[in-house]
């Protein structure tokens, strides 16, 4: 009789190589799955998830540009004037540089932010302080001077960046006039300027049919920003320059490009020479809420760009703790854990409406795991950019 096994999802760092442009990361991540296998003693098996972080396809890709590259791209597509500038989020890492290049291709730059807090939950200032400033976000524009006399200085908690006067400095500092002004409401910048360059990640294409609505005369999202090659840099066909990050002062590294074939060429490589089907994916920024910084972590335009097939849809799973204390409640020991185990085998394709289901996660297995991998390998100096997962599609059965 075979050995029942008594453990579930396991997550694992792989250690890799650092990642040069031009490298045959196919090879380097099977390579480094399988050694790892048999170096910590463990063995791959079918649907096992391998995950790599999106800043080695990235840099594998060569997906590079510069401040330069980004001012001449903005003003070939919005003209070089006045540009509104709306609904950025506020990170060194993620936008400091794209405003760089932004300030750069144009003459004036109208920035209106988002308040209290950017679209990721990056506070400009506390809820509290709106209220008893008696101000109605959905509706009040504040000007820059409104803004410092209702609610002065405000520095990030994490970071200590005061970001309104972060990106003022960065804009003038590129020889670009600069106007600051608050507000929610996406027309509210038609007020200063007919040409916007619409900066928000989840909410651009809401963004987008309300400016072209309200008349406005020339929009481009910042996912329309190098969606193709100036002078030769990087690119990114579907998202531009979302999901950018800080490479070095005055370079960023895109959000990779096309990378399909790469997830099918590592399950490939992996199913030739362990025999083991495994499932593959890119993954960048989890999707979850920070209860303390109220952060929600999700400043990619997705959390995993490309997977293998067996990664679509969505978890099909029965709530345990539902059936023992209800369906199965007088039932103990061997006779619920059949019972249990009897449910789990004959549950349908789908279970939406099951009770059940019942708070069991409704989000995209890509979400999910992505999410999981993200928290595994961290954003620093840990040096595992491959995350091995292991057991995700077991349930109380196997």
């Amino acid at each position: 009789m075979e050995k029942e096994r008594r453990v579930g999802t396991v997550s694992r760092g792989i250690r890799c190589p650092i990642i040069r442009e031009g490298d045959d990361l196919a090879k380097i991540v099977a390579d480094s799955v399988i050694e790892a296998a048999e170096y910590e003693g463990f063995s791959l098996r079918d649907r096992d998830v391998i995950s790599i972080t999106e800043s080695i396809v990235a840099r594998a890709q060569g997906n590079y540009a510069s401040v330069d590259d980004i001012a001449e791209d903005v003003k070939a597509k919005l003209g070089g004037g006045t540009v509104g500038v709306i609904f950025p989020i506020l990170s060194r890492n993620r936008f400091a540089i794209c405003l760089r290049g932004i300030a750069k291709g144009a003459k004036k730059i109208v920035l209106m932010l988002s308040y209290p807090s950017d679209e990721v939950g990056n506070e400009l200032v506390s809820l509290d302080k709106v209220d008893a400033a008696g101000v109605n976000p959905y509706s009040d524009v504040l000007s820059l001077e409104k803004y410092r006399e209702l609610f002065g200085e405000n520095k990030h908690e994490f970071t200590g960046v005061d970001y309104v006067e972060y990106y003022g400095n960065l804009i003038k500092e590129m020889g670009a006039e600069v106007e600051i002004v608050f507000a929610n409401q996406a027309k509210a910048i038609l007020d200063y300027t007919d040409t916007v360059l619409n900066c928000d990640i989840h909410t651009r294409a809401r963004t987008k049919r309300i400016l072209k609505a309200a008349g406005a005369k020339t929009v481009v999202g910042i996912d329309e920003i190098l969606t193709s090659p100036v002078n030769g840099s990087g690119y990114n066909e579907k998202y531009g320059l979302l999901g950018s990050n800080k490479s070095t002062e005055d370079k960023i590294k895109l959000f990779p490009r096309e990378c399909k074939g790469l997830v099918l060429e590592i399950q490939k490589q992996v199913l030739e020479r362990t025999g083991a089907h495994v499932e593959v994916m890119v993954y960048g920024d989890g999707a979850f809420k920070d209860p303390q910084g109220k952060i929600w972590e999700l400043a990619d335009p997705v959390v995993s760009p490309a997977f293998t097939d067996g990664l679509i849809g969505t978890p099909n799973e029965l709530k345990l703790k539902y059936l023992a204390d209800n369906d199965y409640k007088d039932l103990s020991g061997e006779a619920l854990k059949q019972a249990i185990s009897e449910s789990i085998k004959k549950k349908d394709g789908n279970l939406v409406g099951n009770m059940a289901s019942q708070g069991t996660t409704p989000r995209q297995l890509t979400d999910l795991i992505g999410s999981l991998c993200d928290l595994t390998s961290g954003s620093g100096d840990k040096g595992t950019p491959v995350v091995l997962v292991q057991g995700y599609f077991d349930n109380y059965t196997n």
